[in-house]
């Protein structure tokens, strides 16, 4: 069920936001870099390496300036027409493609980078056992404000490596062990309700059961 819905919903939504996607696509190639999607290696169901495509919004080399693999609030590697798109989430459009193709899903764990897939613990590979990643998830609601705690972090690595890292994988790990269709079709409105009420708490009210992450403290330690 889940697969059939997320390939329906996927080809409705591609045609409804058609008219929003030919504006997107005229400004990015006559901004920035003129790239208008950017592709990258992840790591996805089974924990096999597939091409994730988003619109582009970064600049291409950003993994290899200062920041590498993370990305903070107010990036300066973020082009100009990017931040909108990020903040808006409508650079995550393209995966919808992804999920037509049957590499993704609406709802599952992050798929991450080759690299920063490798430093989370090893039982984070049970996570993508016959599971397909997501656009949304626990662990993209959770922490959704990543960039600020990062840039407001005394150490990136420290911050993302010793506390991040664990918190997502203790939600990726209880969203496998408990998701449901209808916890998944939740999950798709408590990401569009965040988008416009970034300081809501509705996930928590709507699953109590879900580990809770105190983030106050994340990047304070070196």
């Amino acid at each position: 069920m889940k697969r059939f819905f997320d390939f329906f919903v996927a080809l409705i939504l591609l045609i409804i936001l058609s008219p929003i996607l030919l504006p997107v696509v005229i400004a990015l190639r006559f901004s920035g870099e003129n790239k208008i999607f950017y592709r990258q290696d992840r790591i996805g169901l089974d924990n096999k390496i597939f091409t994730i495509t988003k619109f582009a919004s970064m600049l291409e080399d950003s993994p290899n300036m200062e920041g590498g693999s993370y990305t903070l609030k107010d990036d300066p590697r973020i082009l100009p027409f990017g931040g909108f798109l990020r903040k808006s989430k409508i650079n995550e459009i393209p995966q919808l493609l992804d999920i037509l193709f049957g590499k993704m899903s609406f709802v599952g764990p992050r798929p991450q980078m080759i690299k920063v897939h490798s430093w989370y613990p090893d039982e984070y590979a049970e996570v993508f056992i016959g599971l397909r990643p997501g656009i949304t998830g626990i662990g993209s609601i959770v922490f959704r404000d990543e960039e600020t705690i990062l840039l407001n972090a005394q150490s990136y690595d420290y911050c993302y490596k010793n506390e991040i890292i664990p918190a997502k994988t203790t939600l990726e790990l209880w969203y496998k062990r408990n998701r449901s269709f209808f916890g998944d079709i939740m999950l798709m409105f408590i990401t569009v309700w965040v988008v416009f009420f970034p300081e809501s708490n509705v996930l928590y009210s709507i699953f109590p059961n879900i580990p809770v992450i105190d983030k106050e403290n994340f990047g304070n330690r070196k």
